[in-house]
């Protein structure tokens, strides 16, 4: 009998559990680079709809390369333009493997995912259309080795 109680426990933990996460998750979406290799004029854009202008979020990037990739790091040029029609562009580099050349982040075979924080404490002044776009800041056009490129919004929970 408490064989059945401590698995209907931990079953009811397990759903408590899961449908809790993923609530503070405001947007999250990514963009595939054809033949693995993320071209110049390839230029990931993501749209996101807010509504909400009173909570802080914290805003991520994922990257997910391969041992193709040739660099320890990679420059982003990120342009976000607001609902209201501004925009601003930030120059942004991080560091995708230590200087003996181990990966940051998680990986299994030949992929490796690493979360890049962009901004934490983000409020959005505005609520509509949010555009962001990416585009690679490397000194080649053709940029081997990456999958995909994503982005990731995140309500701060308080």
């Amino acid at each position: 009998m408490t064989r059945g109680i401590n698995k209907c426990l931990l079953l009811l933990t397990a759903l408590v559990f899961m449908s809790s996460c993923g609530r503070n998750v405001v947007f999250t979406d990514s963009a595939a680079m054809p033949g693995r290799t993320w071209k110049l004029e390839d230029i990931p854009e993501f749209s996101m709809t807010v509504d909400d202008t009173l909570n802080s979020n914290n805003i991520w990037f994922i990257i997910r390369t391969g041992s193709a990739y040739p660099y320890r790091n990679i420059f982003l040029f990120v342009t976000t333009a607001s609902p209201d029609g501004k925009s601003m562009t930030d120059t942004l580099n991080y560091d995708l493997a230590d200087e003996k050349g181990n990966w940051y982040g998680k990986g299994f075979g030949d992929i490796h995912e690493l979360q890049l924080p962009y901004k934490s404490n983000v409020f959005f002044p505005v609520s509509g259309t949010y555009q962001v776009t990416i585009r690679h800041g490397m000194r080649i056009a053709d940029l081997k080795g990456v999958y995909d490129f994503g982005l990731r919004v995140e309500k701060v929970l308080k």
